[in-house]
Order: C-alpha cells, then structure tokens, then sequence
C-alpha cells in the first residue's frame, strides 16, 4: 500500500493510539530514530499521551524507556509509521520511525538504496587506496541530514590518518535536489571535521549526475579553498566519474535584459495598467518579466492581471476570472478585503499565498526601513535573470548612497537553502559588475558604482533563519560580507529590522 501524508489523508494525530496497535498487532516492530536502530526496544510497548494541546508518546521495553513529543505524522501505511518527534532538551526534530521486522520499503526509498549499493562499488573501483568506513542515506533531522543524498567517510589505506567526506545524489532525483547538493555536503563535512579525532581530515567529495554540475560549479567559486571540495560527475549506467575544473566552468544564465526594453513595455501599457492602478494605487504594482513585452500587475505582490498581445487580462486570482473591467473591479475589492496587513481572517488563502511577493512588494515600497543605506531609486528585481525557477527566494539588486552594490535575497519562510541561493545570485551580479555590463545595459544611470565586491543581504523574519545557516556562512570566501537581517514577524503590518547580524 502506498503511504499517505496525514496532511493530504485529512488524518490528525487524534488516532495515533489506533495507527501504533494496528502496527505492534501485526508482528515485530523495529524502531529507528534518527535514522539509527534501536534493537533495545524489540517488543515495545506504548502509550499516547494528550496535555495542554501536546501529544506525547512513551514508548518502553524491559531494556529501555522513550518519551518524546509528537510535532507531526509524516508516513502510515499497514507497514510502517513515520512521526516527526521532539527530544527534551533538544532544539531540532527528528523522525522516529516503527515498521514491521522485514516490511518493503516505499519505491523512492528503495531506490535510493539501491543507488547507495551502487555507489559503494563505484566508490571501491574508483579510489583502490581508499576504503569507506560509512556510507548511509539515514535522515538525521536534528543535524539537517537529508535522506535525498548517500553520504559517508573515505579513508586512506596507507595514510590511515586521513579521511574525506562524501556526498552524492542520484539522477534520479529532480533538478533541485541535485542543486540543493552543496548544502547538505557542507553541513555533512562540517559536522565529520568537528566529530573527528583525526587531524588530517580533508575535505568533501561531492558527486552529481552527468551534466547536472554546472549549478554546483559555479557556487563553489564563492566558497573558501578551506572546504576542500572535489567536484565529480557520475554516471552510474556506464560507472563513470569524471572530475569536473570548477574554475573551468562557464557561467549558466547570468544574461541581462535591457532596462529600456521594460520601460518600452511599460510605455506601451500605460493607459491600460494605469486604468487598474487607479483602483488601489498604494497596493498595486507593475512588473515587467525579464525578457518579456508584457507588465504583470500585482496586489501586494499577487499576480491578478497583465497586459500582454496589446490587451489586459485578467487572470484567476481568489476564483474570479474573465476579461471585464467589472471583472477586475471585484479582484481588486476582494483583494483589498483578504490581501490586507488588517485582515480579520489570516488563514485566508489571499492573505497567505506567495508571502515572498508581498514581502518584496514591502521592501520595494522603502529599502531603507531594511537598510537606511540603500538608496531607493535604485532598486531591481531579478537583475541579471536567472533561468533556476521556482527557487523560492526573491532576488533583489540595489545600490547603497555611496556607489556600492547591494544583493538582497528574501525570505518569508524558513530555508536552509538560503544563504547558497544568495551566493548564486551574488556571483552573478559580480561577473556583470566586473564586465562592466550593468550600467551598459540601463541599470544605475548617473550612479557612480565601487569596484568593491557587492555586499549580500539575507532578509527574513526573525525567527525564519535556518539554524544551519551560520555554518554555511563560514565556507564563503572572505571578500563575500554577508549580512543577516532579521525581521519582525508581522511584517504585513509594518516592515522593522529586529536584528542585524
């Protein structure tokens, strides 16, 4: 049986009592943690507990006592139950896993292992005087181990005392995971260096698919030569592994669009978006699409109309479509409504949707409640463009009052991912401001730009930053000044910096 969210089965952990005696009376139940098997509790029993809104599970044996808090029901099926569990006492979650002694796996995860096997025999065939002393694809919540990626520890035959980190991901995952490779192979080398007892532990092997490196190359460049990084492509068809010259690497996707290319499209639109506009002026913004003729308008953010093929159209925002100004007259309204700082009801899907737009859409409306530095008449979206989609983040690109280049990466949510997205684009924008290309192209006419490395900042709210994230900042190259700012959590309401670090 294929298993079932309990967000899209509707489930709760109401029933949790029911799901664990269903499990138990089925046969033998192993339990795992972390990734990591606790045969101390063979024969378990349980019991849930319910106080002040918490769920608590106490699960015991004659050898050992467990009780954890219950966040979450991640997996149930007649095999097995996955929780996403609290420990006293620790900060991060983990995943407490109870299935049956011998149960199939779940196809994904099964996959995943047999790339594992796999990789151990490339691992072996590739580097002879090197054995693997670990390699697992475990998830490890409480340290940000992701089950995506096989990772695990090489150590040479003849120089015992030296060890290296591995990392890899399968071609069989999608195109973000495989970007999304460097982060976890970071924490993992990070945590192997502050574990081990070895004084020569070098650095991380990370393996990517054929042809899926570019990503990864490219953010290695902003990394410090501390890390130690080996870069290689594998395919696993013909057990192959080439080691890919990261300085070798072209950029991908660091083109830039004209800044008269959008006012042209803004000019040819404005009677028809200006027409819109009159209806909440404050709230509604124009956006042209890197590489388009076409000006999207957005309320706080939400797309509800663009102007496209010299005619507006009104798209499906909160169930209401058509092509009748009547029709955006009641969009608009039902947005002032739902998609308002004072709205009576947050849970409203207008009010929650694409947090990051409305985010940008504040911090486009005064940068210097973000930075008093900023100057705010200089300040794009999405300046060099970039082809990776749905990443997540906002990029934004900005000037301070003295001439020096500003990326900012925006976040409503927590990511781990954060601090390498804003890497990514920082890169970019430094290969244009050393070709010279930006004020070339429009951008920052009659600023008089620094040579200096543009300066990074990663907004969020305050409490959304990933804890992972200070470790990820150590890697980078020191000409890279990188600054956190936290924001207040209602920022709807009004944009404050509550920390800058």
């Amino acid at each position: 049986m294929r298993p079932r969210s309990a967000k899209t089965a509707g489930e709760t952990l109401e029933t949790l009592d029911e799901y664990l005696a269903a499990l138990t009376s089925a046969g033998s139940v192993e339990v795992r943690e972390g990734g990591r098997r606790m045969p101390e509790l063979e024969g378990f029993r349980f019991e849930v507990r319910r106080h002040g809104g918490r769920t608590l599970l106490h699960l015991w044996s004659s050898e050992r006592s467990l009780v954890r808090r219950v966040m979450r029901l991640v997996e149930r099926s007649p095999e097995r139950v996955v929780l996403e569990v609290e420990r006293f006492g620790r900060v991060n979650a983990v995943q407490l896993e109870m299935a049956l002694a011998g149960a199939p796996l779940p196809e994904g995860r099964l996959s995943r292992e047999r790339f594992r096997a796999r990789f151990a025999e490339i691992l072996a065939e590739q580097f002879p005087d090197e054995r693997v002393q670990l390699l697992t694809m475990a998830p490890d919540l409480e340290h940000s181990f992701s089950r995506l990626y096989v990772r695990g520890v090489q150590a040479g035959v003849k120089q015992r005392q030296t060890r290296r980190a591995v990392l890899a991901v399968s071609a069989a995952e999608g195109a973000g995971t495989v970007d999304e490779a460097l982060t976890f192979g970071l924490l993992w080398l990070d945590w192997q260096r502050e574990q081990s007892s070895v004084k020569q532990f070098a650095g991380l092997r990370l393996f990517m698919p054929a042809g899926a490196a570019t990503e990864t190359a490219l953010r290695m460049r902003g990394l410090s030569p501390d890390a130690q990084i080996e870069l290689y492509e594998l395919e696993e068809a013909g057990r192959l592994v080439r080691r890919v010259e990261v300085r070798d690497t072209g950029n991908r996707a660091i083109w830039l669009a004209h800044r008269r290319d959008s006012e042209q499209a803004l000019e040819a639109a404005m009677p028809a978006v200006e027409r819109v506009r009159q209806l909440a002026p404050e709230a509604i913004d124009r956006v042209v699409p890197p590489g388009s003729r076409e000006v999207v308008l957005r309320f706080r953010g939400l797309e509800f109309a663009r102007w496209k093929d010299e005619r507006m159209e009104y798209t499906e925002a909160g169930a209401l479509g058509g092509q009748s100004f009547k029709t955006v007259e009641d969009c608009v309204e039902r947005l002032q409504l739902c998609r308002n700082p004072q709205a009576k009801d947050r849970n409203h899907p207008l009010f929650r949707v694409q947090p990051e737009r409305w985010l940008e859409a504040s911090v486009l409306a005064d940068p210097r409640r973000v930075d008093a530095r900023l100057d705010p008449h200089h300040l794009y979206r999405q300046v060099p463009a970039m082809e990776i989609a749905d990443r997540g983040v906002i990029d934004l690109l900005g000037v301070t009052r003295d001439g020096r280049l500003v990326v900012i990466e925006l976040k409503a949510s927590e990511d781990i991912h954060l601090p390498l997205q804003g890497l990514s684009y920082w890169l970019r924008v430094r290969e244009h401001q050393k070709e010279g290309t930006l004020q070339r192209y429009g951008y920052f006419t009659g600023v008089e730009l620094q040579a200096a490395a543009p300066l990074l900042f990663l907004v969020a709210p305050g409490f959304r930053f990933h804890s992972a994230g200070e470790i990820l900042l150590r890697y980078f190259l020191p000409e890279i000044s990188v600054t956190r700012i936290g924001l207040n959590e209602n920022w709807r309401s009004e944009l404050q910096v509550v920390f800058r670090q």
